[in-house]
């Protein structure tokens, strides 16, 4: 690596961007050059190289219509787009990019020698395809000028300026798309299940605790009881960094519209308050997106999750469901409900012992709120 790349890799890893990479048929000297300098976990949370085709089908769940394409670079990317937003802190800029190529082998090639780059962020989809010129180049430098085009589209996705010139010549020049994405498109995106959440990061306090400590609600409206909930929690676990979750798709009911998050969200902004709209109703799938997180959830609720007949009266799918969550290294912090006209906490359940660490109990002296949404809708005229 040269000097000027170098001071490229050194100025993407002083921004706040946190990438996953997806590489496949070529670019590997761009992932040793993001990793060879002082700083790379600062930026690099993943990379994977689904070299083989049977790894790329399982990388995309599918098989795609040409595996060295401008469509699975970015089928790539916005993988590893979704990848890295769990991944990620609250509030970092996400990063994905995807590469896909066709480049110099041990055997001659039919086709052109060709590579295609693509980068995904919350507000973009950048992608480019360059054609080599056939033959003059061997692998490993097909390899180093395709590597160079990678870096520089990673720094471009950082806001990086750069005066990096690569090695491709002028009957070399790339052909290049993009999309940019305003936040009512991206909403629908995540309606429709593209991308997996979005992080309104409007607390003031970025942490870079790897634990999140979540609060899961329709907010419909927010209210002081969700606050102080939140807050007890924080006090009782001391590290974690808390946001609230709203899940846009519900179980029973149709997805809320855009402008209906957008209401929604703007009671987090007006308090300073980190909300994250996801996609997924269920608990378990919510393990799968925020791993190692604590929930802060009721004691309804925790009566609800370990209900067989949630399961379609299965035991031992509830059972088997809830070890799951557990095996992400979730946890569930439960405060005390009224349920049926009875104020109980979470060693009034009969919770199977299996289980019983995935529950945290929060004392009723510590937090008890008897308020909820429905009746403040009540009390304000809007049921």
């Amino acid at each position: 690596m040269d000097v000027s790349a170098r001071a490229l890799v050194e100025a993407i890893h002083a921004t706040p961007t946190q990438a996953v990479l997806h590489f496949a048929g070529g670019g590997s000297q761009a992932l040793g050059w993001l990793m060879s300098v002082p700083g790379a976990s600062n930026t690099v949370l993943e990379a994977v190289v689904p070299y083989s085709r049977m790894s790329l089908v399982q990388l995309l769940g599918k098989v795609p219509t040409q595996f060295a394409s401008r469509q699975t670079a970015e089928d790539m990317a916005l993988m590893a787009y979704n990848r890295a937003i769990v991944l990620s802190n609250p509030g970092f800029p996400a990063l994905g990019v995807g590469f896909s190529g066709s480049l110099a082998s041990s055997r001659p090639k039919l086709g052109d020698h060709r590579f295609h780059v693509s980068t995904r962020t919350s507000d973009h989809l950048w992608s480019s395809t360059v054609t080599l010129s056939k033959g003059t180049r061997t692998r490993e430098q097909e390899d180093k000028v395709s590597s160079q085009f990678v870096l520089k589209a990673i720094a471009y996705a950082c806001k990086v300026p750069t005066t990096f010139i690569s090695e491709l010549t002028d009957s070399e020049g790339p052909a290049e798309f993009k999309l940019q994405f305003n936040e009512d498109q991206e909403l629908e995106q995540l309606i429709n299940g593209e991308i997996c959440f979005k992080v309104y990061p409007f607390s003031s306090d970025f942490s870079t605790a790897e634990r999140k400590i979540i609060l899961p609600g329709s907010f419909n409206p927010l209210h002081d009881g969700h606050l102080k909930l939140l807050e007890v929690a924080m006090n009782i676990l001391s590290e974690g960094y808390p946001c609230f979750e709203l899940s846009a798709v519900n179980a029973d009911k149709p997805p809320l519209t855009v402008s209906e998050i957008k209401r929604r969200v703007m009671q987090f902004e007006k308090v300073g308050k980190t909300v994250i709209i996801s996609n997924q109703p269920y608990f378990y799938k919510k393990a799968e997106l925020f791993p190692g997180s604590a929930f802060v959830i009721g004691a309804d609720t925790a009566a609800r999750l370990i209900n067989p007949k949630y399961y379609s009266g299965d035991y031992g799918r509830m059972l088997e469901t809830l070890l799951g969550c557990k095996s992400t290294g979730c946890v569930f912090l439960v405060a005390g409900r009224n349920i049926d006209d009875k104020f109980m906490v979470v060693d009034d359940l009969h919770i199977p012992e299996e289980l019983r660490d995935l529950f945290i109990p929060i004392p009723p002296e510590k937090f008890r709120m008897d308020i909820s949404s429905t009746q403040i809708r009540k009390s304000q005229g809007m049921l």
